[in-house]
């Protein structure tokens, strides 16, 4: 293990710290121009290789981040997913991304729903409030979103990605006990 990050589980799925067997899952995301283009994307293995370095730090210098979403049935990584705050960013965001094959069966939801109810945990993060930037052209990013209950707030010049749109979280107290808010459903 590479991080101190905890294992959180859903049904279909274990959120834990990056390995270092998920380099190249990672790696292969974001050198697909197409498919990492909200999120990220990187010309060439050396600066995606890179990126990995700098998710395992995060968990070190904040003490939260970005877990692996691998999938229980296969034992394969399926994604990120987890809270994510580097120098520059506005305030803490709620992030995923699904990796090629995994698209369509609703992992990124519960692997969301799942990161969302421990940063709000007392006796995980205790945050009152996330955020998820998005690219406004990121549209399966803004139903997630959507989906997950928040709204559009602002929009804001994001140091990595240009223009992001800010959606706000419900707080804890909107949620139902599932972790949804039947309210914005």
């Amino acid at each position: 293990m590479l991080t101190q990050a905890p294992i959180l589980e859903t049904d279909r799925l274990i959120l834990r710290g990056p390995e270092n067997r998920d380099a190249e899952p990672l790696i292969a995301f974001l050198c697909d121009r197409e498919r990492a283009a909200g999120f990220g994307a990187y010309d060439n293995r050396h600066d995606a290789w890179r990126w990995f370095g700098l998710m395992v730090g995060h968990w070190h210098i904040r003490g939260y981040g970005y877990f692996v979403i691998e999938e229980k049935a296969t034992g394969k990584a399926a994604g990120i997913c987890g809270i994510w705050n580097p120098d520059g960013w506005p305030e803490p965001e709620l992030g995923w991304v699904v990796f090629d094959g995994f698209e369509g069966k609703g992992l990124a939801y519960e692997a969301a729903l799942r990161a969302r109810e421990w940063a709000y945990a007392p006796d995980g993060l205790g945050f009152t409030t996330l955020t998820s930037n998005i690219v406004p052209s990121n549209t399966r990013s803004i139903a997630l979103a959507e989906r997950l209950g928040a709204w559009a707030e602002r929009t804001y010049v994001n140091v990595a990605m240009g223009e992001d749109i800010l959606y706000r979280h419900p707080r804890p107290d909107d949620l139902d006990s599932d972790g949804s808010v039947e309210a914005y459903a």
